[in-house]
Formats: structure tokens, C-alpha cells, sequence
């Protein structure tokens, strides 16, 4: 099923993904599977008579900022996933792009485009009319980039390579060697002066800045209760509305085969 119209979320169904399928989705790894479900979007923009985008998803995965700069730009776009099925929803993937299966893959016109990131700045170029990012000429902008490459360049990076490390050693402090806690140290600080990610305003840096510390804390690789800052910034903006929506039709389910906490943390 196929749509651009706003839904309901589709009828219930358990989530059945292993522990070791989520952490090859969280790592990026394409997985092999089975056929095909769609949830989809918003009304179209008067400009816009039909979407121009698809975005492949998986539940509760890097795929979710993209549905969420497109709720908070209201641009229409179709919504590819099988609901509770990380391999189904894998399987959409491999298909379009069997060279690099990752979610968020997007098909943008004719062209298929991977990286959050850069799907984000793609879109916030040609849809964004100088929204959800500063002026080039502000103060902001530069702090705005910074933490928009951050996310993923030291961010998640960290997180991700930690978890590794620590489910290997299984251990019940930190290894001298891994280091995602300064990364969060780092963001902590900033929000002590600053209000967004992106300065003064909410911006892309914040959809990209969230999904890392989501997973740094479900996890356990960080205690969000040590960072005041990114606690009030994380309950701050997932009030917002196109927020709101986002989980509604992206995550009916909450997260579908989470990562294992690490144990004894």
C-alpha cells in the first residue's frame, strides 16, 4: 500500500527483530528479507501536486530525521517500510540499492541519495526556503554545520564504537580506550550557552543531533541524568509538533528491535 495522504497507523502487529538485526541496522549493515508496506505523509504543498520523495525507512532508526524535516517543512513524501519487520524493511532497500542497503536510502525524483545528513541538506536547499537553518551570514551558522557533521562524525560514531567495545569486554565501567561521554561533554557544554544546536533557533542540527543521544542513553553508554542540558533539550523538542507526527507514522510501535543495554551499568 501506497499513499501521500495522512493515515492512521496501520493495524498492530508484533515486532519480531533480534537483537543482532538491530544492531546491524544501528551499524548501517544491509540485511536480506521478504516484501513490502507503506506508510506515508503529509498534504501536499499547493506548489506540489505530487511527492517528489520516498524515503525508505527503518523503525526507530537515522531514516526518522528525514520523515521529520519533512513534517516540520510540510513537503510531501511517501513513506516505505514493513511495519514490525526490520528484514522486510531491509529487503525494500537492498532492492533499490544493493550496493549501500542503509536507511535513511531515499529516492529523490530519479535519483536515489543515502546519508542523513546530506539528505537533509539536499532538501533543506531546494524545499527549505531558508527555514529550519540560519542565515550563511549569521553567527549561528557556523556552530549550525559543526554540529550538523558532529552527529554523525563523532557522535554516533563514538557511541556506536563503544557499544562494540563494551559488549565484547562486558565489563561494568568504561574502557580508558572509548570515549563517547566526552563527545556528550562537549554537546552538554554548548547547550549550557546556547538554547539549539543551531544557536538561537531550532534547526536541522537538532533532528540530527537526537537520534545519537537516543541511542547513547537506551544503551546505557551515558546517563542522561548527568547532562541537565541535553535532558531539557531532548524533552524541549520532542514536544514539537512535527515531532509529534514523525513518531506517529514512522514509529507506531516505538523502536523495533532495540539494542541490548549494556549490562551491569
Amino acid at each position: 500500500m501506497k499513499t501521500t495522504a495522512r493515515l492512521h497507523p496501520p493495524t498492530r502487529r508484533r515486532a519480531t527483530a533480534l537483537s543482532s538485526l538491530a544492531l546491524a541496522c544501528a551499524l548501517g549493515l544491509g540485511m536480506a528479507a521478504s516484501p513490502s508496506m507503506a506508510a506515508s505523509q503529509p498534504q501536499p504543498a499547493a506548489s506540489e501536486t505530487k511527492p517528489i520523495l520516498t524515503i525508505y525507512h527503518l523503525e526507530g532508526r537515522r531514516s526518522e530525521r528525514v520523515v521529520w524535516l519533512c513534517e516540520e517543512l510540510g513537503l510531501p513524501y511517501t513513506l516505505e517500510y514493513k511495519r514490525g519487520d526490520l528484514r522486510g524493511s531491509m529487503a525494500q532497500i537492498r532492492a533499490l540499492n544493493p550496493l549501500m542497503p542503509v536507511a535513511p536510502t531515499v529516492l529523490y525524483g530519479d535519483q536515489v541519495i543515502v546519508e542523513s545528513g546530506a539528505i537533509l541538506e539536499m532538501l533543506l536547499a531546494r524545499h527549505g526556503d531558508g527555514r529550519l537553518r540560519p542565515a550563511v551570514d549569521s553567527p549561528d551558522f557556523p556552530y549550525y554545520l559543526q554540529w550538523m557533521h558532529y552527529s554523525e562524525g563523532s557522535f554516533a560514531a563514538r557511541v556506536i564504537g563503544d557499544y562494540r567495545v563494551e559488549m565484547i569486554r562486558r565489563s561494568t565501567s568504561p574502557s580508558p580506550l572509548v570515549d563517547a561521554e566526552d563527545t556528550i561533554r562537549f554537546a552538554e557544554d554548548y547547550l549550557s550557552r546556547h538554547p539549539y544546536f543551531g544557536g538561537a533557533e531550532f534547526s536541522a542540527a537538532d533532528i540530527m543531533m537526537l537520534f545519537p543521544l537516543n541511542v547513547a542513553t537506551s544503551t546505557r553508554i551515558a546517563d542522561i541524568s548527568q547532562f541537565p542540558h541535553l535532558a531539557a533539550w531532548r524533552e524541549k523538542i520532542e514536544q514539537r509538533p512535527a515531532y509529534q507526527r514523525m513518531l506517529a507514522v514512522a514509529r507506531p510501535d516505538g523502536v523495533i528491535g532495540s539494542l541490548p543495554p549494556l549490562p551491569g551499568r
